[in-house]
C-alpha cells in the first residue's frame, strides 16, 4: 500500500489477502443475510432522505418564494446539493446558519438575521421556513420568533412567512414535503375562503414528485380535457427552465394568488397520497368543492383510474387523443412484453413510486420479487399485498418495511432477480449482484435528463416499457456468443 507521495504505508490492521476473500463471499451468503436481517440498531444506506430535503422541493414549487433552513449551514448544504446534483439546476436556499452559539442560547438571533438580509438581499415574494436537527433538539418556538420578528419590524407584518417543523431525525423527505405544503396553503389561504364563490378550477396535487416530465404531462392532459387548473407546488420551470442567457433567481412556480384562491377551487385531486397525507386531510376539511385522493398514474390500470377520475370531477368526456394513447400503450405493452414476461425484478423507493413500479411491472406479466421500502406503514404494505394477491404474477414476491439498501444487496445476492428499479443509491447493491439497475424515481446523479421524461400517463407507459424492454436486450447483446448474436431479437 502506497500513498500518492509514492511512500509506503504500513496498515494498522493486517489482514491477508485469502481473509479479505473469505469475508467477501460470506457476505454473499445465506448465513450472513440472516444476520443481516437481526440488526436493529444500524442503518446503513436508507432508501430515503431527510424531512427538510422535501420541505425545500416544496418551496421551490411556489412563485417568488425563498426557501430559508432554521440550520446550520452544512445542513442547507446538503439538501441543495441533492437537488442540484439530481435536477442539475441551481436549488438556491438561505439559512440562519447556526452554530454552537445557537445551540447554547438558542437561534432566535440568528434567525431573524437571516430574514432580514434575505428579505433586503433576494427581494423574494414568500419566505418558506423549515427545520433541521439543531433547533428541533434544542426545542426552539418558531411561532413566538416569527412573532417576535414582526414585532421588531424584521420582517413587515403581512409578508407570508410559512413555517413547517421537520426534524431530520424523524420521517423522510417525503413526510417533510407534506408538512411544508400543509404549511404553505394554510398561509395563503387564510381568509380567502368566499361563500357560494367557484373558481371553476380544478386545484392538482403531484405529491413529492421530482420528474419534470411528469408535471408537463399532466399539464398536457389537463388541457386535453379543457380543464382549467392549480397545480399546487408547481417545479416544472423551477427545475427545467430554459438556457437563454436570463438569469431568474425564481423560476416558475405556483403564482402565489392561485394558490390562495384554491380554496375556493371546483375541485381538488391529489396522486401522491402517501406524500400528502395530512395536507389532503386538511384540504378536505377547509376547501371548497369535491375532493379526491388517487395513486400515481402508472401502469394502464392505474391512469385508466386517473382518466376517468377527471372525467368525472371536470364533466368532461375522455378525449379521442387520449384514447388513442391509451391503444398506443397497450400496443407497446403488447409489443414489448415477450422481454419482460416472467422476469423477476427487485423494486425499492418512495411509497407512491413503489406502488406505480409494482402495478406496471404485474401489468407486463413481470413478477416485482423484491419489494423494499425504508420507512413504511401498515396501510402501505396493505396495498401493496392487494395488488400482489390480484396478479397470478405477484406470487413469490415479498414486501420488506423498514430496510435499507444493505438488506436489499443480501437479497440480491441470495434470491437472484432479473433487474432493480429504483433510483442510483442502489447501483452497489446491483453491481455487486451482477444484476441491472433501471433509474427511475429519485435521486438520478449518475445519469442526465431522467427528469425529463414522464413516467405517469401512458406516455409513462410507454417509456418506462422502452427503458426497460431497451437495456434488457442491449444486455443480451452484449454478453451472448457469436452463435446467439441476433440481428432480431
Amino acid at each position: 500500500m502506497a500513498n500518492n507521495l509514492g511512500l509506503t504505508v504500513k496498515p494498522i490492521t493486517g489482514i491477508s489477502p485469502e481473509e479479505e476473500a473469505r469475508i467477501a463471499a460470506w457476505i454473499d451468503s445465506p448465513e450472513y443475510r440472516e444476520k443481516n436481517f437481526a440488526r436493529q440498531a444500524l442503518v446503513v444506506n436508507p432508501v430515503h432522505a431527510c424531512q427538510p430535503l422535501g420541505a425545500e422541493l416544496c418551496a421551490h414549487g411556489f412563485e417568488g418564494t425563498l426557501p430559508f433552513v432554521h440550520g446550520s449551514q452544512g445542513c442547507a448544504s446538503y439538501y441543495r446539493s441533492t437537488l442540484n446534483r439530481h435536477f442539475r439546476e441551481p436549488a438556491a436556499a438561505v439559512c440562519s446558519a447556526m452554530t454552537e452559539d445557537g445551540a447554547v442560547f438558542g437561534g432566535q438571533a440568528n434567525l431573524h438575521e437571516g430574514l432580514e438580509n434575505a428579505y433586503a438581499l433576494y427581494k423574494p415574494k414568500m419566505i418558506s421556513i423549515f427545520t433541521s436537527c439543531m433547533p428541533e433538539i434544542i426545542g426552539d418556538d418558531l411561532t413566538a420568533f416569527l412573532k417576535n420578528a414582526r414585532a421588531k419590524g424584521v420582517i413587515p407584518q403581512d409578508f407570508p412567512l410559512p413555517f413547517a417543523n421537520t426534524p431530520s431525525f424523524n420521517g423522510t423527505h417525503v413526510t417533510g414535503y407534506d408538512a411544508m405544503l400543509l404549511a404553505i396553503l394554510q398561509t395563503l389561504t387564510a381568509g380567502k375562503r368566499v361563500e357560494d364563490r367557484c373558481t371553476g378550477k380544478l386545484n392538482f396535487i403531484a405529491g413529492f414528485d421530482t420528474n419534470t416530465g411528469n408535471y408537463r404531462e399532466y399539464k398536457r392532459i389537463f388541457e386535453a380535457f379543457r380543464i382549467p387548473y392549480t397545480f399546487l407546488a408547481d417545479i416544472s420551470e423551477s427545475f427545467d427552465s430554459p438556457l437563454d442567457g436570463t438569469y431568474r433567481p425564481y423560476p416558475g412556480g405556483t403564482p402565489l394568488d392561485e394558490a390562495a384562491d384554491a380554496v375556493n377551487g371546483k375541485a381538488t385531486l391529489t396522486v401522491g397520497p402517501h406524500a400528502t397525507q395530512k395536507t389532503f386531510a386538511w384540504v378536505k376539511d377547509s376547501f371548497a368543492g369535491k375532493h379526491a385522493s388517487l395513486p400515481m398514474p402508472m401502469g394502464v390500470a392505474r391512469t385508466d383510474a386517473f382518466m376517468l377520475k377527471l372525467a368525472e370531477l371536470s364533466g368532461h368526456p375522455v378525449p379521442e387523443s387520449i384514447k388513442a394513447e391509451r391503444g398506443r400503450a397497450v400496443d407497446a405493452m403488447t409489443d414489448a412484453h415477450q422481454y419482460m414476461h416472467g422476469k423477476k425484478f427487485a423494486v425499492y423507493g418512495d411509497p407512491d413510486l413503489l406502488l406505480g413500479y409494482v402495478s406496471l411491472l404485474l401489468e407486463m406479466g413481470a413478477t416485482p420479487h423484491h419489494i423494499l421500502v425504508s420507512k413504511g406503514s401498515k396501510k402501505l404494505e396493505k396495498e401493496l399485498q392487494a395488488l400482489l394477491d390480484a396478479s397470478p404474477y405477484g406470487k413469490g414476491a415479498k414486501i420488506y418495511l423498514n430496510k435499507d439498501l444493505w438488506h436489499l444487496r443480501s437479497l440480491l445476492v441470495t434470491d437472484r432477480v432479473d433487474g432493480v428499479l429504483g433510483d442510483t443509491h442502489g447501483k452497489f447493491a446491483a453491481r455487486d449482484a451482477r444484476v441491472p439497475l433501471f433509474r427511475f424515481g429519485f435521486p438520478i446523479f449518475d445519469r442526465v435528463n431522467r427528469h425529463r421524461f414522464p413516467i405517469v400517463g401512458y406516455a409513462g407507459v410507454v417509456h418506462m416499457v422502452t427503458e426497460i424492454c431497451n437495456k434488457l436486450i442491449e444486455l443480451r447483446d452484449d454478453t451472448d456468443d457469436d452463435r446467439h448474436f441476433e440481428m432480431m431479437r
